[in-house]
């Protein structure tokens, strides 16, 4: 669930005159705190929501992903997500070396997520989303097309040379996880993001047995996504 906010090239955060001055490690570092943070917050938002059996889940997943990206996208690109970081890398908007390491701080982050998450809720139990069969290919393709549709969005409101300066790029992204975990969230518990499948399995929420075709399908989104973005838009490199 997240985003690549940035029209720069090469850098993932518009530098400022004092961020100029500042080291490439303490630049890189900001970043990938700012990975950290931002994955925390939507992975525990959306823990503690399930795990208290909230009515709002969708809700509280859309508004905690909009304000992150708002947040910390000019420093890190506010992606938050490996299926997004994925999408930003094969649209070149990413180098691998930072690609890299924006995937261990979220899938770290996604863990510690989901087990505070449990923590702090202490729920008497937890009710683990075991899938096979028809739920499971159902499941396979619902996160395949709305992790596609989250990547998609993220990288037309971006990163595209037309939308440069606007600023409902936030409202778009987080949109998108509402509506998708209003649709499908019955079916596969609307993760869209490999550090949310992660950090449920780490809480309990997801069996384990069937975390890797979250993660299969998440990627395969992200790499989709970016492809077709370059697809659509051949003149914005």
């Amino acid at each position: 669930m997240a985003t690549v906010i940035t029209n720069e090239p090469e850098s993932v955060a518009v530098a400022g005159p004092r961020q100029a001055a500042a080291t490439p490690w303490g630049a890189a570092t900001r970043k990938y705190a700012v990975e950290a943070i931002g994955t925390f917050f939507l992975v525990f938002t959306v823990a503690t929501s399930v795990f208290s059996h909230s009515a709002y889940t969708p809700l509280a997943a859309g508004a905690v992903l909009m304000v992150m990206v708002y947040a910390g996208g000019h420093i890190s690109g506010g992606h938050y997500n490996p299926a997004v970081t994925m999408a930003a890398l094969w649209r070149r908007r990413i180098g691998l070396g930072d690609a890299v390491a924006y995937w261990i701080v979220q899938f770290v982050a996604g863990v510690v997520a989901g087990v505070v998450a449990r923590a702090v809720v202490k729920p008497a139990t937890v009710t683990t989303l075991h899938l096979s069969g028809h739920a499971l290919a159902a499941t396979a393709v619902v996160e395949l097309l709305f992790t596609f549709a989250l990547c998609y969005v993220v990288l037309n409101v971006a990163t595209s040379k037309s939308q440069t300066g606007n600023s409902f790029f936030g409202l778009a992204i987080g949109f998108t996880v509402l509506a998708g975990a209003f649709a499908v969230g019955g079916i596969s518990g609307g993760a869209f993001n490999p550090a949310v499948s992660l950090g449920a399995a780490a809480g309990g929420l997801f069996a384990w047995s069937t975390l890797w075709v979250y993660i299969v399908v998440q990627a395969v989104a992200g790499i989709a996504a970016g492809l077709a973005f370059l697809a659509l838009n051949p003149d914005d490199k």
